[in-house]
């Protein structure tokens, strides 16, 4: 459902935000960075990104970003997970039983954690699902092990955070997506 139309207001509405926008990514800019992070990127994220290239603070940096950069962006929400489990005792009852060790414990809670949907980061700690590979896959927030639906797709993400119209075709409901919408409804 995106098109050029939505994408023109998407990229008006953050540039008057004072958000710079650079050219869009190149296919070979995509296909760098995908075979970098093993992942693809969402079709309706893919879209807005190859029209333009938000690069202000808190966005990533695709073009320029360096590869550690990127990867701890991608690792962020595991990496928070994580630190709950460590430090605060957090754990998943479908995890099993949790270990006495910490360090095992956080390393059975990563593992559950890579077997999920990889979530791209958008903006600070909002990120998109790469599953299923299609357009209008929720928006998360997530801050550590706290998980939540920041939008029904990205339009409506976009609509909350930044104030761009939603439009018609923007998702009412969220699709659920596996562990993470099992997070956001814990």
């Amino acid at each position: 459902m995106v098109d050029d139309a939505y994408v023109a207001v998407v990229l008006e509405v953050l540039s008057a935000a004072r958000v710079e926008i650079e050219p869009g990514l190149s296919d070979d800019e995509f296909a760098r960075v995908e075979a970098l992070l093993s992942f693809q990127f969402p079709p309706d994220l893919r879209e807005l990104l190859r029209a333009g290239l938000p690069v202000s603070k808190r966005f990533p940096d695709w073009r320029d970003g360096s590869d550690e950069e990127l990867r701890w962006l991608l690792d962020g929400p595991a990496d928070g997970i994580a630190f709950d489990v460590e430090t605060n005792g957090y754990w998943r009852r479908e995890w099993g039983l949790r270990p006495a060790d910490v360090e095992e414990a956080s390393a059975v809670a990563r593992e559950q954690i890579a077997k999920a949907p990889t979530l791209v980061p958008i903006f600070g700690h909002r990120f998109i699902s790469t599953e299923p590979p299609e357009e209008g896959n929720p928006v998360f927030s997530v801050s550590q092990s706290d998980v939540i639906v920041y939008g029904n797709d990205l339009a409506d993400y976009l609509a909350v955070e930044f104030r761009v119209p939603r439009p018609v075709w923007s998702r009412s409901a969220p699709k659920p997506i596996r562990f993470w919408s099992e997070l956001a409804e814990a």
